[in-house]
């Protein structure tokens, strides 16, 4: 029994620590780059706020939600740096690809300080990964909301990305929705194998995916 208690307590440490806040800059394995389908995140969150890129004459499809630092097991967020932060003219140009400079701010402050970069690495980096990725055109091409299996939107990828296997980008679903297609990259921005806690696909045979505006 006591045996049995210190296993338990132990797994309990280890799933604390991977959402725990405040790790070492620097200190990581790899990358997630986070691709969100903007009419997705527009229908939950942004029509309310009257974000810009969700007008109508918007024509938004894939925007860039971060680059994040991942251990094989959990991840790092708002790490302790040295770092200066990023001003807001230096976020202001990250806009066209993630939508909003207040969304550069908060992904520097939660992500990018855990790379142990300079903010201006940082970004660079990200449109580094950014433009190294091709995104499928065939979904803003859409005129109506259209309801598929979320593999549809995985497989997409891949035969725009020769250089990713299946266990290297994960889709993700909110709300019965596409919600964001993630990339697992190493640290010179090649594709690796996700970790277990990222390759999680959604599982969704009819997810709605939205046209762009």
């Amino acid at each position: 029994m006591r045996a049995l208690m210190i296993l338990l307590l132990a797994s309990a440490l280890t799933a604390t620590s991977a959402r725990a806040e405040g790790e070492k800059a620097g200190a990581f394995d790899y990358y997630v780059l986070a691709l969100s389908w903007t009419p997705t995140w527009c229908a939950i969150t942004g029509d309310a706020r009257s974000a810009p890129e969700c007008e109508d004459s918007a024509n938004t499809g894939w925007t860039l939600h971060g680059l994040w630092p991942q251990y094989h097991r959990g991840w790092p967020s708002f790490c302790p740096t040295a770092q200066r932060p990023p001003s807001r003219q230096m976020t202001e140009t990250m806009s066209d690809i993630m939508g909003s400079g207040g969304l550069a701010w908060y992904q520097w402050k939660k992500h990018g300080r855990c790379t142990g970069l300079s903010a201006s690495d940082y970004f660079a980096l990200t449109r580094e990964a950014w433009g190294r990725v091709t995104r499928p055109e065939i979904f803003t091409k859409l005129t109506r909301p259209v309801t598929l299996p979320a593999r549809v939107v995985e497989e997409a990828f891949l035969k725009e990305n020769p250089a990713l296997e299946p266990d290297m980008l994960t889709i993700t679903c909110r709300d019965g929705r596409i919600h964001e297609a993630r990339l697992c990259l190493s640290r010179t921005l090649d594709p690796v194998p996700c970790g277990q806690d990222v390759v999680r696909d959604c599982r969704l045979k009819n997810a709605l995916l939205d046209p762009v505006r």
